[in-house]
């Protein structure tokens, strides 16, 4: 059946889900804007205590942006100059553009080459170079959990208590996901969240979270959240920001949340539609044991570059639309360039890391495809093969 005859296939998919809700989305938009209170309206704190509940943890503060959670989080741990960052080189760009704006330095570390998570030997290896050169102090991991996937957070809090550092969960893709039952939000001294539209859980702008059981830490990223004050509005207790989060989001995202159970069901089994159609003939997603994915993005690696722009070409024609995330890693970036030179005097290269950025392809994700536009997608992929 020639594709312009089917229903289209969206890379993403709000609108499906917004259908489901849209009364009770109107509802709570309708009860900010009479109440007036459009900043850290009653929405947030009832959102806070939502998402807690659900990811199991003592708290939750909202935050404007995914990368504001990341950047309030390293403010409270005191990260700034002369202090070394390790994250993944093989994610996106907000992982490091925060500890650069911090006066930190990125070290970029690569990544496993099944799960596209930060590989642990190397980021041993990298840790102990940094200390053999004394030019840096080792001050935090991020571990991402790359397109939904679990970090091992057994190794990187591990490594971080031997060596001192701060563990920081960058779940921007994942939130749902979770390791050995315990859901992420729980790992590390605390976690970031991002709510960007397109997240497992996304409001209708920007807007992020951090998750932590520590009270003292919780406490902290309020005041930092808002300009760093203190028990009064004009009581200013330290240097902070504008990080709030807006309450007509906190009002969309609660609307949202009830969905979160169904939907991460939903994405794990167009997930094992794909599997089961693309398993031998592609690399698909790694299913490490005890750990749970909330396919925030559902990625496969193909050849090389090649075989990537033949397969994309045939979804093209088919109605088919595919991404790639993500196209350069990150020490190429032109921004970064300087500071992975100045990280480590010779730093050891990054094979994974770059050879994924030339195989990497995301296909169509999101709980409301159904079995046979998922075969409508895998088809794609195999007559470009």
């Amino acid at each position: 059946m020639p594709h312009d005859t089917q229903a289209p296939i969206n890379l993403f998919d709000v609108r499906a889900q917004q259908a489901l809700i849209r009364p009770e989305i109107d509802r709570r938009i309708a009860a900010v804007l009479d109440s007036g209170r459009f900043v850290m309206g009653p929405e947030v704190e009832e959102l806070e205590r939502g998402l807690a509940a659900f990811a199991g943890v003592g708290h939750c503060v909202g935050v404007s942006s995914g990368t504001d959670a990341l950047q309030i989080a390293m403010m409270a741990e005191n990260i700034g100059r002369g202090d070394a960052v390790f994250l993944p080189a093989f994610t996106y760009t907000a992982t490091a553009e925060v500890p650069l704006v911090l006066g930190a330095t990125p070290v970029f570390v690569d990544v496993d080459p099944h799960t596209f998570n930060i590989d642990i030997a190397d980021l041993r290896r990298r840790v102990a170079l940094v200390k053999a050169e004394g030019k840096l102090r080792p001050r935090a991991v991020v571990g991402v959990d790359l397109f939904g996937l679990p970090a091992d957070w057994e190794a990187i809090e591990a490594i971080c208590a031997e060596e001192g550092m701060f563990a920081l969960d960058d779940a921007a893709q994942a939130f749902g996901g979770a390791l050995r039952g315990k859901r992420l939000g729980a790992w590390g001294g605390a976690a970031a969240l991002s709510f960007y539209p397109t997240k497992t859980l996304g409001c209708y702008g920007d807007g992020g979270a951090l998750l932590t059981d520590d009270a003292g830490k919780a406490e902290l990223y309020r005041s930092l959240r808002t300009h760093g004050e203190g028990k009064t509005r004009y009581e200013v207790m330290r240097t902070g920001m504008n990080g709030r989060l807006d309450t007509i989001q906190a009002a969309i995202l609660l609307c949202k949340l009830p969905l979160m159970e169904g939907e991460l069901a939903a994405r794990a089994r167009v997930a094992g539609w794909y599997d089961a159609r693309l398993a031998g003939r592609v690399q698909t997603p790694a299913r490490p044991e005890g750990a749970e994915s909330a396919f925030g993005l559902y990625s496969i690696l193909l050849d090389d570059e090649n075989q990537r722009a033949r397969v994309q070409e045939a979804c093209k024609a088919r109605g088919v639309p595919t991404a790639i995330y993500y196209p350069l890693s990150l020490h190429h970036q032109p921004a970064y360039r300087a500071a992975h030179a100045a990280a480590i005097g010779q730093a050891p290269p990054l094979p994974v890391s770059e050879a994924l950025c030339k195989r990497i392809l995301a296909l169509p994700m999101h709980p409301y495809l159904d079995e046979a536009q998922a075969a409508r997608v895998s088809e794609a992929v195999l007559a470009g093969l």
